[in-house]
């Protein structure tokens, strides 16, 4: 096991709160703090529903053992390894959940030249299969995860290709390249949150974003206005967010990060250099995705504020749509 130091405080922001209950003063909005200072990581693998094995990355709180806590499972991006979202991830479990970041190497068929082609790529059945692996190991006496999650919450994350899977499974569909079997939504999905993410028709070489019918399960957005990678750009990403049918929804636009802002070193495969520094894109993504699971799974009114009220004028770097 791992120990990762939080950049946050596990002090919660109750100032403000006492002091309007002293006085005639208002409550002047603040930024809600991470709940925990430190996150546990280990590495195990999961079994998947055709007999095969997941490497993953699993972060905990590491003063949790008191609380069970939502689980959280971030769908990675194409070709990207487990590994490059330990900053991200570990800031999202301070904010008080399970994060699981599992790697799927399959071989998918290219809609254009119609040959294999094989790497990590997230497909929708991870859902079922992750939340069937925390399950087991939640009443499992042996397992570091042994009553530390409440399995009746998942969120999604998801970044770029693993958002797109991650809409899907929302819609509870099993779309070509996106999913292989069959695949059926588990009770416990309440929310999800992405980055650099479309919900793009991927077998159209032009860009053609799909309804996204996610049957009132709120659905977050996040994305790089330098985003070099993301097929039509900011454009098809406010498409997507326009596509989603029912609130609540929101969609959080970053000035100055590219494609790879969520990982922990930028990459060369977004053409587009990010203009905002890589440490404070990451925890801005972090954040806002942490706080909106926190809003709708928790139903946590502080974290709701910030995603639907004041969120946008407190962080100097983002820009925001929402419909609560």
């Amino acid at each position: 096991m791992t120990l990762i130091a939080s950049r946050g405080s596990c002090v919660a922001v109750i100032g403000a709160v006492l002091l309007a209950g002293c006085t005639n003063l208002p409550v002047v909005a603040t930024t809600p703090e991470p709940l925990f200072d430190t996150v546990t990581r280990f590495e195990t693998t999961i079994p998947t529903a055709n007999g095969a094995e997941d490497a993953a990355d699993i972060y905990y709180p590491g003063a949790s053992e008191a609380v069970s806590l939502p689980l959280a499972l971030l769908l990675p991006g194409g070709l990207v390894d487990k590994a490059e979202y330990s900053d991200f991830a570990s800031m999202v479990a301070g904010y008080g959940f399970v994060v699981v970041v599992p790697n799927r190497f399959r071989s998918v068929p290219n809609p254009v030249s119609g040959e294999d082609f094989s790497g990590l790529i997230a497909q929708v059945e991870q859902v079922n299969d992750v939340l069937n692996y925390v399950e087991a190991e939640n009443a499992r006496p042996e397992s570091p995860l042994r009553d530390r999650v409440d399995v009746s919450q998942l969120g999604l994350l998801g970044h770029s290709w693993g958002g797109a899977v991650g809409l899907a499974a929302i819609q509870n569909l099993c779309l070509p390249l996106l999913c292989t079997e069959s695949f059926e939504r588990p009770k416990a999905l309440k929310a999800g949150v992405f980055y650099g993410t479309t919900f793009r028709d991927q077998s159209q070489e032009e860009v053609v974003i799909l309804p996204v019918a996610n049957q009132g399960i709120p659905i977050g957005l996040i994305a790089g206005d330098r985003d070099g990678v993301v097929r039509g750009a900011m454009d098809a990403v406010a498409q997507t967010y326009e596509n989603i049918q029912d609130p609540p929804k929101a969609l959080i636009t970053l000035r100055g990060a590219n494609h790879y802002s969520i990982t922990n070193e930028d990459s060369n495969r977004d053409r587009v250099r990010s203009t905002l520094d890589q440490e404070v894109a990451t925890e801005t993504i972090a954040r806002w995705s942490g706080l909106f699971l926190r809003a709708h799974l928790l139903e946590d009114s502080e974290a709701w504020n910030y995603i639907y009220q004041s969120g946008d004028r407190l962080d100097p770097n983002v820009d925001v749509e929402s419909i609560p």
